[in-house]
């Protein structure tokens, strides 16, 4: 069987950097290894402008022309194929439809939209959540039906990231208690969706403590007002690059995610790379996430906002380099457990299957 794969990013420049070892293929969401399931893939091409209406029309037209063979409508968001969807929903789209569900569902507030959300809630055949809490807040809908939901394990491309850890790229010795810490050689904070910056920026400021922080060019004049002291060592870019981060991260010796308080899986990304890299973990406490870092032994929670929560963990972590290290590796078997790309292309191929039977 065959799956068309929707994507809002370029694939066709993330498989060829995947191919190059230079791009981890999870935000592929498992479309690489389906393959090993007897799937086929046919892979949906297009550079999004982030100009909705148009990026809309040029995706639908697409899905729509597209002669190659395939049986099911396999895509990572519902932005881009909303017209798509509809067409199922009324009965002019042959193709079942699986699609990821990043956030909750919820009643819209105008009855009109209300309507409209049913209708288009009935062109997915199914929807896979990140989370298990996710997914039940969505059940509080009426929109929602639990026979066309699932829960699935998304994680990181465990290969790419072994790849990382070579001698010549290993991490810096962890610092023992006492030892003086170099610049930027413990902590780092990588992601940039609805991040707390300015918790985080005064909980190293308290401690003094070293952080590598990479933000985007265009927010440098935010950071520079917040002052970050000598012991933040800034990072600007134009764009995103994750393999050159990745670098970074991998020979950090602790991963902080400091978040605002949100309704979905924010700091998953980060989350995912941090247990594939065998990282402690510092993350804003989040009940979406579908790993409950503390309980796992891997990581701590702080609160939201809490800037002594960050620095009581922040030192605990720079005074037990042991404990630290135990940390990492209890999230490394969490990954090769459950939380990793070969996993989530498990499950997705199942219901894929099911899903066109």
């Amino acid at each position: 069987m065959g799956i068309y794969f929707y994507h809002t990013q370029d694939t066709e420049r993330i498989v060829r950097e995947w191919k190059q070892g230079t791009f981890p293929s999870h935000f592929l969401y498992g479309a690489l290894q389906l393959g090993e399931y007897g799937i086929d893939v046919v892979w949906h091409h297009q550079k999004h402008t982030y100009k909705r209406m148009r990026d809309m029309i040029v995706a639908t037209w697409k899905v729509l022309s597209c002669r190659k063979p395939y049986d099911v409508l396999y895509a990572t968001h519902t932005l881009g194929i909303e017209p798509v969807i509809l067409l199922r929903a009324l009965g002019l789209y042959r193709h079942p439809i699986v699609v990821w569900h990043h956030q909750p569902i919820v009643k819209a507030k105008n009855p009109f939209r209300e309507a409209l959300a049913r209708l288009f809630y009935r062109g997915m055949d199914h929807m896979i959540f990140f989370s298990e809490k996710l997914m039940q807040d969505s059940l509080l809908s009426e929109k929602a039906d639990r026979n066309r939901m699932s829960v699935v394990h998304w994680g990181a491309d465990l290969d790419y990231y072994d790849s990382l850890q070579t001698p010549s790229r290993g991490r810096k010795p962890f610092p023992i208690e006492g030892e003086e810490l170099g610049r930027g050689s413990l902590f780092i904070s990588s992601g940039k969706e609805l991040r707390d910056f300015e918790t985080l920026l005064q909980a190293f400021h308290e401690t003094g403590l070293p952080l590598t922080l990479y933000a985007e060019k265009k927010r440098q004049a935010y950071f520079e007002s917040l002052h970050p002291g000598e012991n933040v060592e800034m990072h600007y870019g134009d764009r995103p690059i994750p393999h050159e981060i990745a670098l970074q991260v991998a020979k950090s010796r602790c991963v902080c995610i400091c978040c605002q308080k949100s309704n979905y899986t924010v700091g998953l990304t980060t989350v995912v790379e941090a247990l594939a890299l065998g990282l402690p973990i510092l993350c804003t406490r989040n009940p979406q996430m579908p790993m409950d870092i503390e309980a796992e032994g891997c990581g701590f929670w702080i609160e939201v906002g809490d800037v002594e929560g960050w620095k009581d963990k922040l030192r605990y972590i720079a005074d037990h380099p042991e404990e630290a290290e135990a940390m990492g590796r209890r999230g490394r078997a969490l990954a090769e457990h459950y939380y990793n790309v070969r996993q989530c292309s498990k499950e997705v191929a199942e219901i894929i299957k099911n899903c066109r039977l």
